[in-house]
């Protein structure tokens, strides 16, 4: 990591330890002082550009997208979706249709013409309702597990 000044006294920092910008202490310290890469927060250890990772059992890419793991939307207008089982916490859901809803649910979050809506439905039943307040723009359809992830997180109370 970055170095820290060092105060002296009233916060100023000691004329002796003030950080230095130019990377000379760490060349001093037994590396070589010739920079080899650029000197930005660019995320980089060894001068080389930072190269797109896979990180698909976390359900993000960084800077890459794998294949198959971007929900496209698919042919014909369909939405695309993500289900879940989930139980609602103390209170329960809030849904624009019935109010709110208790117990056992399935959670779904879909995408479809550039917006996201999450929904939900007694677990095994045939009826949807709109969570309140659970509908936003959403341009790009990849971004719907990290919606549907977030939703998950809030909604799904099994300890109460």
């Amino acid at each position: 990591m970055g170095e820290q000044a060092v105060t002296g006294a009233g916060g100023a920092p000691a004329p002796e330890k003030t950080p230095d910008a130019t990377g000379d202490d760490a060349a001093a310290a037994g590396t070589d002082p010739t920079p080899t890469g650029p000197a930005s927060a660019g995320m980089t250890a060894d001068g080389q550009p930072a190269a797109p990772a896979d990180v698909s059992g976390a359900g993000m890419s960084a800077d890459a997208a794998p294949a198959g793991a971007a929900p496209a939307a698919p042919a014909g207008g369909e939405a695309a979706t993500r289900t879940a089982d989930i139980t609602a916490g103390p209170g329960g859901v809030m849904t624009d249709e019935v109010g709110v809803v208790t117990g056992e649910l399935t959670l779904r979050t879909e995408h479809a013409g550039g917006t996201v809506t999450v929904r939900v439905q007694y677990k095994d039943a045939d009826e949807w309702y709109a969570v309140t307040g659970g509908s936003a723009p959403l341009a790009d359809p990849a971004g719907l597990d990290a919606v549907h992830t977030i939703a998950v997180g809030l909604l799904n109370r099994p300890e109460g």
